[in-house]
């Protein structure tokens, strides 16, 4: 994958490499767009088999055509010449600074903002619930499912934050399987695995967690 000319001098940057960050960032860089990304140290990501922050742990990370290295900031570019999207842990945006971007997408889906200024670059976009369109950030990006998902708000806020997750063949807040315990996570199925209601999932410090229902193991 390469850096289309006509692109070349529009540099992103995506603050958050989740799943919709993932997406986003897979859609800007097929267009042709020098495409960076920052993260925490510890990403706390669902679906993290499809997400490039995942590179934050693993080094490189590939989902579909396309792979995620974890770099510095000063690194950027090289990787971007070796056609990988180049993540960097930086908690405090300092990429700002040192890699600066025309457009700035906060991509974090934390339902809140963690920081981001309208200011920070040229064009600041948002995704989902915590921003306001004109005073935190230019746009913001409707991220809720229904009619509305995908909306650019150029005024306003998008829809609140449901606390529930969304609904997939009936199950919303028991889709999300949670620790059953602090500690050490020892998994027991993988990612795309197909369970039964009461197989075991993992334990945590030795306690059990357990699938709620027949489906597949997502996140």
């Amino acid at each position: 994958m390469t850096i289309n000319p006509n692109f070349k001098n529009i540099p992103i940057l995506i603050k958050g490499a989740g799943d919709l960050a993932t997406g986003v960032a897979t859609r800007l860089f097929h267009a042709g767009f020098p495409v960076a990304m920052t993260e925490i140290p510890a990403p706390t990501m669902v679906r993290r088999a499809v997400c490039f922050g995942s590179a934050v742990f693993e080094g490189k990370i590939t989902v579909e055509d396309l792979s995620a290295v974890r770099v510095e900031a000063e690194e950027i570019d090289d990787c971007l010449a070796q056609g990988n999207i180049p993540v960097v842990v930086d908690p405090a945006a300092e990429t700002l600074t040192r890699w600066p971007p025309l457009v700035l997408i906060d991509a974090i889906i934390a339902k809140r903002n963690t920081g981001t200024r309208i200011n920070d670059a040229p064009l600041v976009i948002a995704l989902g619930p915590g921003f306001s369109a004109g005073q935190d950030c230019h746009h913001i990006i409707e991220t809720n499912r229904g009619h509305w998902l995908g909306r650019i708000i150029s005024q306003g806020a998008a829809q609140a934050n449901t606390n529930s997750p969304g609904e997939v063949k009936g199950q919303t807040k028991s889709r999300v399987l949670r620790a059953p315990a602090s500690g050490h996570l020892t998994p027991h199925a993988a990612i795309g695995d197909a369970v039964q209601v009461g197989q075991l999932i993992a334990t945590v410090n030795n306690e059990p967690a357990l699938a709620p229902f027949d489906g597949v193991l997502r996140g």
